[in-house]
């Protein structure tokens, strides 16, 4: 039995204008400058959201932190939502969408990465780093990493029906 988690969700979406930052700061409680791009981008957080929204100066809005695509899009509607109510935007219909997502995988047993290596083609340089690194681009292109645990960090899913195939094909390198 393979225990697999979704981590994290990331989703973007644009409201098509421009934001005016000077306005934002009047809700500094939900909002949070940051000097991270150049002091263009407010973060949007409040209770009972998983993640974030980062509010970029052009209007395109980047949700991360949420642990399935739904609530990725809910909070991205939410931020959109406080930002019509307030009179910042004029509407907008959003359209999210996921652009990664991260999910483990605990296949419950040890994994021989040295054996994984030579029989696939993975990065493996124990010196640098403690597991392996697989890049798949069939069935979906993404990164994995292996651990010899047997625990599994699998990213650039775009969608979660994808994680099930993905997880069949790691048990089949991994498995003996």
């Amino acid at each position: 039995m393979v225990k697999v988690a979704i981590v994290n969700v990331v989703a973007t979406a644009s409201l098509n204008q421009e934001m005016d930052f000077e306005e934002l700061r009047r809700f500094g409680e939900i909002f949070h400058d940051s000097d991270v791009y150049g002091g263009r981008v407010a973060y949007f957080k409040t209770k009972g959201m998983q993640g974030k929204v980062s509010i970029f100066s052009s209007g395109k809005m980047i949700s991360v932190g949420t642990k399935s695509e739904e609530q990725a899009q809910k909070e991205l509607q939410l931020a959109k939502r406080f930002l019509a109510e307030k009179g910042l935007i004029k509407e907008v219909v959003l359209e999210p969408k996921t652009q990664n997502i991260v999910a483990t995988a605990d296949f419950e047993q040890q994994v021989n990465l040295e054996e994984l290596a030579q029989k696939t083609r993975v990065i493996y340089e124990p010196e640098q780093f403690p597991g392996a690194i697989l890049r798949l681009q069939q069935p979906f292109k993404t990164s994995i990493l292996v651990f010899a645990s047997g625990k599994v960090v699998i990213t650039g899913l775009k969608d979660s029906k994808q994680i099930e195939t993905v997880v069949e094909r790691i048990k089949e390198l991994i498995i003996q």
